[in-house]
């Protein structure tokens, strides 16, 4: 295939369908890309949350933020806020930030701490006390530095996602070249060699191509049912497999600047802030309670019990597809797998899917050379990612439940994890750890040491004695000061979104 004009054809829109054909496009513009969408099928739609590679993405595409942010609905986001996951006196809630070149300052003294307080002594051990970005959250402000503030500031957003995809859309055809057809496709045609020749409408049109993505969603029409690649479940390690959705006004006043992710009785319910409204919904194991029940313990949740709003029900399919590239067809976002919106990973993976292949497939000469690397690089990441979000369920401290006594006593976990966990409880260097296991790339040391130490996963206050001599601990009336300090930089979450529209 090298030198010649290839012909990528991508089955299905949505954020996922266009973020590739926008990637593709911007990175091989010599090439055509076509995007078969059909207009009888819904997006998804619920996941309006991002991790801080979408920014990188933006600016990739040199969409600046003021050109696709209003159109959105969208705000910014420092980070998620757990809240009910720990029933531990001092550790009902924490949040897990974001990254920022100020962590060279603050993470090591954390983790010094919260290794002190595993191995029985006496010291401050929340992470809420140690991130910038935690304070910009609470205070409610915006992660937007200003420019003479000499520090990165990482931080994701909060918008629309069926929004996004016609921004995409609009960017893709508009600025790229894209060619959009509005299709239903009835059939994938295979080649005698297995590949996937053209791709047939209810029309009896065929469209034929050199490459095709799949990015169909959970039905998977290429990935899944015309080339037959095995599906692996996740269900033995995330029981959650529903979802119930519905809108609310905003009502809090300044905007939060963050994602709240709320224990309920059998999953968790999130709320997520757009400039129009809030987005909530609740995710459960349908093992463990009802589509009527689950939605019903939403309602009274929002305190919406008498609201006529309706809700939207959703069944997840939990797992990815064992290759995501496969003979000439990439699988991208729903088709290729999913874990939970717990962390909001769904277009983090998107994103690191394509950009992958790109990379590989003109490493090899526009060939398939370098695929089974890719694949594997693609599993692993998957992998990574759903051990992260199986701690907060393994590790949770609540007892209050069926659900969540199941989840604490999971014991269907990958070596990684009990790898982690046992560095955790024997006072370890879970730091080092992680570097062994080479996982840093999906989850971070901060992000592990949050979220452990945010559980109050630690020996209990009375079997804590006090911090020996000569320890070297953090002066923590230094730390509030310096994080306060640096808090003041930045401008409130109204005033960093009028700006926008300035």
């Amino acid at each position: 295939m090298a030198g010649e004009e290839l012909h990528f054809v991508i089955l299905g829109g949505g954020t996922a369908g266009w973020m590739a054909a926008c990637l593709i496009a911007k990175k091989w513009p010599q090439h055509k890309v076509t995007v078969v969408e059909s207009p009888d099928i819904g997006i998804i739609g619920v996941g309006e949350g991002s991790t801080p590679q979408l920014k990188a993405f933006f600016e990739t595409l040199g969409l600046a933020e003021a050109e696709w942010m209003p159109k959105c609905n969208a705000t910014y986001k420092a980070g998620i806020r757990f809240h009910g996951w720990s029933e531990r006196p001092g550790f009902k809630h924490y949040f897990h930030p974001f990254h920022t070149q100020l962590d060279s300052f603050t993470e090591p003294q954390f983790a010094f701490h919260t290794r002190a307080r595993r191995t029985g002594r006496d010291v401050c051990a929340h992470p809420d006390r140690f991130f910038l970005p935690t304070r910009i959250a609470t205070e409610r402000r915006a992660p937007l530095a200003p420019e003479n503030f000499p520090f990165e500031i990482g931080y994701g957003y909060h918008f629309d996602a069926v929004l996004v995809g016609r921004t995409l859309r609009e960017h893709a055809t508009g600025k790229l070249g894209v060619v959009h057809l509005e299709r239903t496709v009835a059939d994938v045609v295979l080649h005698q060699n297995g590949e996937v020749a053209s791709l047939r409408t209810s029309d009896d049109e065929s469209i034929s191509g050199d490459f095709f993505l799949d990015c169909s969603g959970f039905r998977g029409a290429i990935i899944q049912q015309a080339l037959r690649e095995p599906f692996i479940s996740f269900a033995d390690n995330l029981f959650n497999d529903r979802a119930v959705a519905m809108p609310t006004a905003n009502d809090e006043g300044e905007l939060p600047s963050e994602t709240r992710a709320t224990a309920l009785s059998s999953g968790w319910a999130w709320r997520i802030p757009l400039t129009n409204r809030a987005g909530n919904g609740y995710v459960y194991s349908s093992r463990y309670t009802d589509p009527a029940k689950a939605e019903a313990e939403l309602r009274a949740h929002l305190g919406m019990l008498d609201s006529g709003v309706e809700a939207r029900h959703l069944t997840m399919n939990v797992g990815r597809v064992e290759r995501s590239w496969v003979k000439n067809c990439l699988t991208v976002g729903l088709s290729q797998g999913f874990i939970e919106p717990l962390e909001a990973t769904a277009l983090h993976i998107v994103q690191a899917t394509v950009d992958g292949f790109i990379q590989a497939f003109e490493d090899g000469g526009m060939t398939a050379e370098h695929a089974d690397e890719f694949n594997e690089a693609i599993g692993r990441r998957y992998d990574g990612i759903r051990d992260y979000i199986v701690a907060h369920y393994r590790m949770n401290q609540r007892r209050d439940s069926i659900y969540w006594h199941d989840n604490a006593h999971n014991n269907r976990l990958s070596d990684h994890l009990k790898a982690i966990m046992t560095t955790w409880f024997t006072g370890g260097d879970l730091s080092a750890t992680i570097h062994d296991l080479d996982i840093a790339r999906y989850y971070s040391s901060l992000s592990w040491h949050c979220l452990l130490a945010g559980y109050g996963t630690f020996p209990p206050e009375d079997k804590l004695v006090a911090s020996l001599e000569g320890l070297q601990l953090a002066d923590m009336s230094q730390m509030e000061k310096f994080i306060s300090g640096c808090a003041r930089n930045f401008p409130t979450h109204s005033e960093a979104l009028a700006n926008l529209s300035a």
